[in-house]
């Protein structure tokens, strides 16, 4: 946000264009705290999940701010975030949305480079409706064609002075590690455990996330480590194909085709899939990872 970079106090706010509709400018609201909901919009029955995204340093600060290098950023984010989804629809949780960095502007009209006389820094945190289809996710899908729905809240639900701590003092920190490693099993002893940990094996199935996560389903917020190799897979194949469906109607465009071409250049949340796409690899394993 621009007052934010600035440094400056907001005394009067409004959305500017863009194109969630009003569910869009809402959540933009949302995410500066700025937005006033009932108390009901902050506890969510089935309790929360959330994760600790992570970004290698050289996707964030090398080479310019272009298309590639904008693409490349926000693709390795999506994936994490599809994962997220699906672990969010296994568990019939909520799931807490992390900020995306992007290196541009979305904007409707093509343009080689951000608006002439911006001032604004990149990377930057991008409003979610950049990446993503506000509106779509928040009107809802039918369920029969794209699978259970998804409930998502804003990256900054938890920081709201409106969360109760009932809420942010149910919460259990949940640990990715390699299965065989030190007390990485599934066990009735690590998975009991109440003190605010577990680990948990990377690559699990569904059934082991059902039978580990239904020992906490009172916990309100469950904070994952990672989501990079969280979760295998559906095992039913229908219900595979339908999240799949519904992840496609989620994502967003950045912007048109250039010379009034018919069409918009779309995200792809399954881009990982392509034969033909090498994501840059970390600049060493010291600063493999910023945190985000």
């Amino acid at each position: 946000l621009m007052y934010q970079h600035l440094e400056l106090e907001p005394y009067a706010t409004r959305t500017t264009f863009q194109p969630c509709g009003t569910e869009g400018k809402h959540h933009r609201f949302r995410e500066a705290k700025l937005l006033y909901d009932p108390p009901s919009y902050y506890d969510a029955p089935e309790g929360f999940l959330t994760f600790k995204p992570s970004i290698p340093k050289n996707l964030l600060l090398d080479g310019e701010h272009n298309i590639e290098s904008h693409f490349v950023l926000v693709n390795y984010q999506i994936k994490q975030i599809r994962t997220a989804f699906a672990i969010a629809s296994l568990l019939n949780r909520t799931l807490i949305m992390p900020r995306i960095w992007c290196r541009m502007d979305t904007l409707w009209l093509f343009r080689p480079g951000d608006m002439v006389g911006s001032i604004m820094r990149q990377p930057f945190v991008c409003p979610l409706d950049y990446v993503f289809q506000v509106d779509v996710i928040m009107k809802g899908l039918p369920e029969d064609e794209f699978g259970p729905s998804i409930r998502i809240k804003e990256y900054s639900i938890l920081d709201n002075p409106s969360m109760p701590q009932k809420v942010k003092d149910s919460w259990l920190d949940v640990f990715l590690c390699q299965e065989g490693s030190h007390g990485c099993q599934v066990s009735s002893s690590a998975t009991t455990n109440r003190t605010g940990v577990v680990k948990f094996p990377k690559n699990s199935s569904e059934e082991t996330y059902r039978t580990v996560f239904s020992l906490f389903k009172d916990v309100k917020v469950l904070q994952f480590s990672s989501m990079e190799d969280a979760f295998i897979g559906f095992t039913d194949k229908l219900r595979e194909e339908k999240f799949r469906k519904r992840m496609k109607a989620y994502i967003g465009r950045w912007c048109c085709v250039e010379d009034h071409s018919p069409g918009h250049i779309y995200y792809d949340i399954y881009w990982d899939e392509k034969p033909d796409w090498k994501p840059k690899p970390p600049q060493t394993p010291e600063e493999d990872h910023q945190p985000v």
